[in-house]
């Protein structure tokens, strides 16, 4: 059986250290900490001055009147493919028979141009074949009878000569020799053209030139 140590002798071993101490909770802090949280929150609430309000109810508003009625304006229809293509064919049909008659009227005015042109062509040529003394021996001519033209001559040339004389600025300084040529030829061109006269041949001096001439000319 061992042997008590008498206080205060030392065994003669080392001593013994704590490795930790353990000591009683402050709980009476700790709830003293949070009694002043919540009396500091209860305190806050009374100084904001917050309190309850019931929410109304949500009013609603009464039917519209007949009356205050808008009407929508119309849905404008929506064009559909078949649309377009009948407008695509209407203006193919009208372009086809715009262009037709274009044609025709072109096909006319030249008809009209050419036979036009083969007219004045058979004209001349049985102008330019004619004799001199064609008018003077009464054959059918188509400017009238006593018809004059390019290459006639005699006293019925100077005459004419004599009267162109006296109209102003279509025979000026032309010769009386007698002989239809080229100045007298344009001078009774131009003699129809400034008084209308439309009946003859241009630059022939036929029945419709000669009575418009005679009526405006006297010889002594």
């Amino acid at each position: 059986m061992p042997t008590p140590l008498e206080r205060g002798r030392s065994t003669g071993g080392s001593a013994i250290e704590p490795t930790h101490i353990q000591r009683r909770r402050r709980t009476e802090a700790l709830a003293a900490l949070v009694r002043q949280v919540r009396e500091d929150d209860e305190g806050r609430e009374d100084d904001e001055g917050y309190e309850s309000v019931p929410v109304p109810a949500r009013r609603t508003l009464p039917p519209a009147a007949d009356d205050d009625t808008e009407e929508l304006p119309p849905v404008p229809a929506t064009r559909t493919p078949a649309d377009g293509r009948t407008r695509r064919r209407t203006g193919l049909v009208v372009g086809v028979t715009a262009a037709a008659l274009t044609g025709f009227a072109l096909a006319l005015l030249l008809s009209g141009a050419y036979h036009g042109d083969a007219s004045r062509t058979g004209a001349g040529a049985r102008s330019s074949t004619a004799p001199a003394g064609r008018a003077a021996s009464g054959a059918a001519d188509p400017d009238g009878a006593g018809t004059l033209r390019r290459g006639d001559s005699g006293p019925e040339v100077t005459a004419l000569q004599q009267r162109l004389l006296r109209i102003p600025n279509v025979y000026d300084d032309g010769s009386t020799d007698g002989t239809f040529d080229a100045p007298l030829t344009d001078a009774v061109a131009r003699f129809q053209l400034w008084y209308g006269i439309r009946g003859d041949e241009s630059g022939v001096y036929g029945d419709d030139t000669r009575a418009d001439l005679e009526s405006r000319t006297t010889l002594p």
